[in-house]
């Protein structure tokens, strides 16, 4: 459990670290790009090989068909909700298009919005760390350093997207703090609850967690990585994808 904590808090950590850098320097678009798809890339190769791999092989195909599925559609309908009651503002694209185009009720709403939307952006991430030392075969190890990786670029860029909504740096860094705890708490749980719990269970929370990452991805990071970089930070998503790779072999 100590372990789990700690995976949980050195993964998140990098949030923070993201959004000094985002609050306090001015990082160029093409940088923002090229570092946002590198993470994508790690993320991508690390639900592929350490996620859904380790979930079919526990519980098959049933299992872990049945725990994507639901892992995406909770990810998306959550997300939609969220970004209704102006939670899109953690996400820099959003913030710049909406700044000048909020009204005093959905600023108001959009506090709220914007910590319980990071919250839902963290939480897979971190039951998949959880999880994955539950499951054993270095999943939780592999999975810490994918998040380590791809949290930085996450925190950056939500740190400008609320800046440029208007958020204060105290607000920003509350709602990362708020996350990296909650963070620890989710990778715990998915310790906790899950070191006895049956090779089914475990599949399912396993392939669960990656359709939420990959919804993640396709929703946040993909779009403004394209946005930002344009067509060649497809060669950082790759490079992400292979150094995720690397480490995951090496891990296991």
């Amino acid at each position: 459990m100590t372990t789990a904590a700690i995976f949980g808090l050195i993964s998140g950590s990098t949030l923070f670290i993201g959004a000094l850098l985002g609050m306090y320097l001015k990082v160029s678009k093409y940088a923002i790009g090229a570092i946002m798809a590198f993470g994508s890339g790690v993320l991508i190769s690390a639900l592929t090989f350490d996620l859904m791999e380790n979930a079919f092989l526990s519980g098959g195909f049933d299992s872990a068909s049945i725990g994507f599925i639901a892992g995406t559609l909770l990810f998306v309908i959550g997300d939609y909700l969220i970004d209704h009651l102006g939670g899109h503002f953690r996400k820099r694209r959003h913030g710049q298009i909406h700044t000048n185009k909020t009204d005093q009720k959905s600023d108001v709403n959009s506090g709220s919005a914007i910590l319980l939307g990071a919250i839902l952006d963290g939480i897979p991430e971190s039951l998949a760390i959880g999880i994955g030392l539950a499951a054993g075969q270095g999943v939780g190890f592999s999975m810490m350093i994918a998040v380590f990786i791809s949290n930085f670029p996450e925190g950056l860029s939500g740190a400008q997207g609320m800046k440029s909504a208007g958020k204060s740096n105290i607000y920003i860094l509350f709602v990362w703090g708020i996350t990296i705890a909650t963070s620890v708490c989710a990778a715990v749980l998915g310790y906790v609850f899950l070191g006895n719990a049956s090779k089914d269970m475990i599949a399912i929370t396993l392939s669960l967690a990656a359709g939420a990452i990959l919804a993640m991805i396709a929703d946040t990071m993909m779009p403004e990585a394209f946005e930002e970089g344009g067509r060649f930070i497809a060669l950082a998503t790759a490079s992400g994808f292979f150094l995720a790779f690397v480490i995951s072999h090496l891990a296991s």
